[in-house]
């Protein structure tokens, strides 16, 4: 489990005009690390952890405005240093299914042309 302090400066602070936050943000993410890992419903939030709905509505607008992007750019290049490796990743790889399509021109010509 990452370190809080890996993840606290990459979480939305509360906005100063805005309401007072009900939950933690810490609980939000708890409740969304349960989810995501249990595979469950987001109804299914024990309730020993935020109501469904807060956890679900911060979820939609973290992912909305690149948060969880930006806490899984973080994880992957720290996960790379600690294997040694640099943090971005220095190729790409093709398959072979993806070089065959493109030499053929892409879909359009894959696809049998009526008269």
């Amino acid at each position: 489990m990452p370190n809080g302090t890996v993840l606290e400066p990459l979480i939305p602070r509360v906005k100063p005009s805005g309401r007072p936050e009900n939950y933690p943000r810490r609980e939000l993410l708890n409740g969304m690390r349960y989810v995501l890992h249990i595979g469950c419903f987001w109804r299914s939030v024990p309730h020993d952890l935020p109501e469904w709905r807060s956890v679900y509505y911060y979820f939609c607008l973290w992912k909305k405005d690149g948060t969880w992007q930006r806490i899984y750019d973080r994880l992957r290049g720290d996960l790379r240093e600690s294997m040694g490796r640099f943090c971005q990743a220095s190729a790409g790889i093709l398959d072979s299914q993806s070089v065959k399509t493109t030499e053929k021109g892409g879909f359009e010509d894959t696809m049998q042309k009526r008269k």
